[in-house]
């Protein structure tokens, strides 16, 4: 190690089951350096921390901490911590129900010659180290009348008092206002100058440029490279998070466009804190909108919001011109809306039920719980999707767990279709499935549109919405930055996510 460094990770391998998650990466990390880890979902960035933290073990490579003679290999985030790494995830992993000054000195409590707390020297000896970080807080309140930013930033204390090397944020900001992530911002800078080293795991871009001096960017479980952040301008890190070019030719949407005068969704200032910042959005009839960003720009938020799984805080909707209330999801479906979401696991499909029980799910939801759907019905409803969207199965009465990702996902695709929906919101909904697949749904969601849906497309890939949607809205960093429709072409919408030409 050089004599700056305070961690170097050298040609780490991770393998899951079928899965190479990170394939020989490299990572440094220096004495008073802010260094953001960029990688977008399934890049290797969690793992990469959890094979540090010893949360998870690893098949080859080397871990060097400054101040330790030879490799080093955590098995647990204790271990990790006694050595000098310690991880503040949004989630705060301490305990809400205990005061500030307990959670700071849980398991390290000063005690006298009877073995007893010191609770009077316990709180003095936690006052001074939130003063001295110029965190506002009383020690002897619990922890859990205080913000999600007050609790982070005393997660933060904690390490940093255990003489912390290393220290790891790990999306700190998610659910953070402007003004908190300010704090938290003064506060990194200030244990910068201390000569902390700041591992800083984020998806907003202007944070990084604001606070950050080196950026890793992973893809796909592989190191892409380390950049300073003075050099390397915003839309190359998105082409580099991306895996793109700006030379790359997408193939645009060669069906005529099927969108009508008639509006569909008209959302003004819609918005949830912490989430998406309020927006306006107009859908037509027989439109396709396309919306796009990085991971955590805030695009499943604006769809939860119009939607109702987030209520919304702020601003009005009107659907087909008349002002509607969404209170929650039914609400929603009552106006004719369907919402398939990106984790088809957690969301989507009830592994135990048949393919028939899972696709008329949304019907049944619709009619209530008291009217139930007749058996026949039930059989004419899956028959005809299972058609009409070429599930491949030997029966409807197959366990939807026994069916490919991709098979799966048009069960759950004939189960809004099934509602005969005025607005489909389509949240993810080619991912992990095979390329064949993938086609067949692009090519259902332009016909969806000649038939005079509408449909919010949401997607990693740009190339796939540039062939199936009529316009993009941009996101960054939860607030909807632009529309673009005339000039949709890869280069355009890439530009738009990194906040145009800004290099600095």
């Amino acid at each position: 190690m050089k004599e700056n460094e305070v961690l170097t990770m050298r040609g780490i391998n991770k393998t899951f089951p079928g899965v190479k998650a990170l394939n020989g990466v490299d990572f440094t990390l220096r004495k008073g350096e802010i260094h953001a880890l960029m990688g977008e979902n399934g890049a290797g960035k969690s793992t990469l921390i959890k094979v540090l933290t010893g949360v998870y073990d690893f098949e080859a490579g080397e871990i060097r901490v400054d101040g330790i003679d030879g490799p080093v290999v955590n098995h647990s985030t204790q271990e990790a911590q006694e050595k000098g790494i310690a991880t503040v995830y949004q989630e705060v992993n301490l305990c809400p129900n205990l005061t500030v000054a307990e959670n700071l000195f849980i398991g390290r409590e000063p005690r006298n010659a009877l073995g007893l707390i010191q609770w009077k020297k316990m709180n003095k000896m936690a006052q001074k180290i939130v003063d001295d970080l110029n965190i506002d807080i009383d020690v002897t309140v619990a922890l859990e009348n205080y913000s999600v930013a007050l609790q982070q930033m005393v997660a933060i204390a904690r390490a940093v008092d255990m003489d912390s090397k290393v220290l790891i944020l790990d999306e700190p900001t998610s659910s953070l206002d402007d003004s908190e992530v300010e704090k938290l911002f003064k506060m990194m800078l200030r244990l910068k100058k201390e000569g902390v080293g700041i591992v800083f795991v984020t998806h907003f871009l202007e944070q990084v440029y604001a606070v950050c001096d080196m950026i890793t960017v992973l893809r796909n479980g592989e190191l892409v490279g380390e950049y300073p952040v003075a050099e390397l301008p915003r839309v190359e890190l998105v082409a580099k998070m991306m895996g793109k070019n700006f030379d790359d030719l997408a193939s645009i949407k060669e069906a005529e466009s099927s969108v009508q005068d008639e509006i569909i969704i008209d959302a003004k200032g819609l918005g949830h804190k912490g989430k998406i910042k309020p927006f306006d959005l107009v859908i037509h009839k027989g439109e396709v909108i396309g919306l796009t960003g990085l991971l955590g720009s805030g695009r499943s938020e604006l769809a939860r919001v119009i939607y109702g799984a987030d209520k919304s805080q702020s601003g009005t909707l009107k659907v087909k011109g008349k002002e509607a209330k969404i209170n929650s999801p039914i609400d929603a479906m009552k106006l004719g809306m369907g919402f398939l979401p990106d984790d088809r696991k957690a969301e989507g499909v009830i592994a135990d039920l048949s393919i028939r029980e899972n696709m008329i799910l949304a019907v049944q939801a619709k009619r209530g719980m008291f009217r139930l759907l007749p058996r026949s019905e039930q059989e004419k409803i899956a028959d005809k999707y299972i058609k009409e969207i070429q599930v491949k199965t030997p029966s409807m009465e197959v366990p939807i767990s026994q069916l490919s990702g991709g098979n799966q996902q048009k069960v759950i695709l004939g189960r809004w279709l099934a509602t005969n929906p005025d607005f489909l919101i389509l949240d993810e909904p080619t991912r992990g499935i095979d390329i064949g697949t993938k086609t067949e749904i692009q090519k259902l969601i332009i016909k969806l549109a000649k038939e005079g849906k509408a449909v919010i497309f949401i997607s990693s890939e740009i190339e796939e919405m540039l062939r199936t949607c009529d316009r993009m809205v941009v996101l960054r960093d939860g607030v909807k930055v632009g529309e673009i429709d005339d000039e949709m072409t890869q280069n355009s919408i890439m530009k738009a996510i990194a906040g145009g030409d800004k290099d600095e």
